[in-house]
């Protein structure tokens, strides 16, 4: 289905880490928590990021996780944009974000995800480097119908050094595949998680930011693991 260029991921471990991050977007990752510290900090949020192909199902898996009332910034689409928009096999959509989706989850006692949607139309890629900004992770849908939309966001993700994992929404009238079927069709670096979903399902969606909290929590300790250890071998 095509080919892309592959960029570095971490894989390593799952020890026990708590992943903080600072208003600046950095991860801080604590390998040996205690349960008592900190009790009184105030919760803990971590941002995420959907993002994939246009259509595919971002605005509604943000809509259907999110505990508040999800901010949207869809619009109509025009006849103008169908100049520019590829609507192949989603002929029926009607309107597109052309900023962003915003929706909060909690996913336990404490850990609270933000969740950021981005646009899926090519011309709006510009507002990506703003929107990743601080993300501990993304969770990249994929419609295997059209397969190949997802590629940029997987490129993009990848040369950033950015965790993902890849949730298939499956689309009534789709053709199934199992995940290993689609992490080869997508090229993915070893460990990249691929996972099955109903983007309209709250808790089928739920499950796809655990994966994803919990593989960008294992790849940021490995990656702090490595650039510790050549520095305690130079002392």
């Amino acid at each position: 289905m095509g080919q892309h260029d592959n960029g570095p991921a971490g894989t390593g471990p799952r020890p026990d880490v708590d992943v903080d991050v600072d208003v600046d977007g950095d991860v801080d990752l604590d390998l040996d928590p205690d349960p008592g510290e900190d009790a009184e900090l105030a919760s803990l949020a971590l941002k995420i990021l959907v993002a994939g192909g246009f259509g595919v199902g971002k605005t509604t898996l943000v809509g259907a996780v999110s505990e508040i009332r999800p901010l949207r910034t869809e619009e109509l689409l025009s006849e103008a944009g169908e100049l520019v928009d590829d609507t192949g096999g989603v002929a029926q959509k009607t309107t597109t974000t052309v900023a962003m989706d915003f929706g909060r989850i909690t996913i336990r006692s404490g850990l609270s995800l933000y969740l950021f949607g981005t646009p899926g139309q090519d011309r709006f890629w510009f507002l990506w480097d703003e929107l990743s900004q601080g993300a501990l992770g993304a969770v990249v849908l994929a419609d295997t119908r059209r397969l190949e939309d997802c590629f940029p966001a997987v490129d993009y993700f990848e040369h950033r050094r950015i965790p993902f994992v890849v949730a298939v929404n499956c689309f009534t009238d789709a053709r199934r595949y199992g995940v290993h079927d689609v992490s080869r069709a997508l090229d993915l670096d070893h460990g990249t998680p691929v996972v099955l979903c109903d983007a309209r399902d709250k808790d089928s969606g739920k499950e796809v930011l655990i994966r994803l909290v919990e593989y960008a929590g294992r790849v940021h300790t490995a990656r702090l693991l490595d650039s510790v250890e050549p520095q305690a071998d130079s002392v």
